[in-house]
């Protein structure tokens, strides 16, 4: 597999990533325009500088009077380098110094299931009589119904009384959405390469979301699509535990690039997105829904200020998970049991305007170590200066 298999079937648009080239000892920011990629190290030597200007496309364009050093049929994934191919450069995550923020509950549905998961301590065996017993409980609409106005507050008051409190309620219904921190810097893994599932968890989800590309003033400068491996047994038994349903080995992934706003795609483009989800195991099993970006119950701009504002500044830039409208629910092989990602599963997400990210599920114990942080980006940047 090759760059060219992940990027949408269109031959115009603007995108911006990453690859691992030999010769050069630190990830190479590349600029990829139809079938041709550039060296974008000439403006910065990060994604998260290149992004922090106004005009950062228009800088990017400038790189079309160079001559390209590669193709993309040239750059391989992970999966393509273990094979036998390290002699050609390797697509990383887009990404490089932005903090990796998410926003949780943004979705009728997903705050629904949340509700669900909390509701049966993390049980996936309880899970659809609760789902039964909240549908007779909840009567509105709630895809209707917008975060902070009057009308959701009666709907949050209605429901508490019924013995339906939750803090899922508050960022679901209430003024302010949820905004959590899902890795490190420099933690996310790429197109092609593997996803982790921690053995401690039987009741995990693929989480196919829509990532907002922000620089340091809060300006989004494009998007690009995001996995956001979520364990359901361990949010459903406490929220206080999102940090270990979130955040583990290989826990979030990102491709395969970032697509940039130009003449051919701007923000109004990304609020019309479809993302589709495919999930195929090798026992022949497949799931896959779509994820409608314009049912998001807060919109883009809500999102990004409860995020950066005079209360939170990232000096080098963030991406921001937007969250989904997809949870599987249906069972897969016991009854009662619901949907779990299984080791071997092929998951992957896509759209017409953004391209192809795929990622094989392992054991997060048993997957390639973090080992590549913010020392050896810089050890390796200075290596590459002298």
């Amino acid at each position: 597999m090759s760059l060219r298999d992940l990027l949408p079937a269109e031959a115009t648009g603007t995108f911006l990533g990453r690859v691992s080239a030999p010769g050069r000892p630190a990830p190479v920011p590349v600029l990829v325009t139809g079938d041709e990629v550039r060296d974008a190290s000439r403006i910065d030597v990060t994604v998260a500088g290149i992004l922090d200007h106004p005009e950062a496309t228009d800088r990017l364009a400038a790189l079309t009077s160079h001559p390209a050093e590669w193709s993309i049929d040239d750059i391989v994934t992970p999966a393509e380098a273990v094979a036998g191919a390290a002699d050609r450069p390797v697509l990383l995550a887009p990404i490089d110094l932005q903090v990796i923020k998410a926003c949780g509950v943004t979705f009728a549905g997903s705050m629904i299931e949340r509700l669900i998961e909390e509701r049966c301590d993390g049980d996936p065996t309880r899970a659809e009589a609760v789902r039964t017993e909240l549908a007779a409980a909840v009567t509105a609409d709630l895809a209707a119904i917008r975060p902070g106005s009057a009308e959701a507050a009666r709907l949050k008051a209605a429901l508490v009384a019924k013995g339906w409190w939750s803090q899922y309620l508050e960022v679901g219904l209430g003024p302010d959405p949820e905004v959590f921190t899902k890795g490190p810097v420099l933690s996310a893994v790429g197109s092609g390469d593997t996803v982790g599932i921690p053995a401690f968890s039987a009741w995990s989800n693929p989480e196919p979301e829509l990532v907002l590309v922000a620089d340091s003033h809060g300006r989004v400068h494009g998007v690009t699509m995001g996995n956001d491996v979520n364990l359901r047994d361990v949010e459903g038994r406490s929220a206080l535990l999102l940090g270990m349903a979130k955040d583990n080995n290989r826990s979030t992934a990102l491709g395969p690039l970032i697509r940039l706003f130009d003449a051919t795609f701007d923000l109004a483009d990304a609020r019309g997105l479809d993302l589709t989800l495919t999930v195929t195991g090798d026992d022949g099993y497949t799931l896959s829904g779509i994820n409608s970006v314009s049912a998001l119950s807060r919109s883009f701009e809500e999102l990004l200020a409860a995020a950066h504002g005079p209360h939170h500044q990232y000096p080098d830039g963030f991406v921001l998970f937007t969250g989904t409208l997809f949870a599987p629910t249906a069972d897969r092989g016991e009854d009662g049991l619901g949907f779990t990602l299984r080791l071997g599963d092929v998951v992957t997400i896509t759209s017409d305007r953004l391209g192809s990210l795929t990622n094989v599920v392992g054991r997060c114990e048993e997957l390639p170590t973090w080992d590549y942080g913010i020392r050896s980006l810089l050890r390796d940047l200075a290596s590459g200066q002298r």
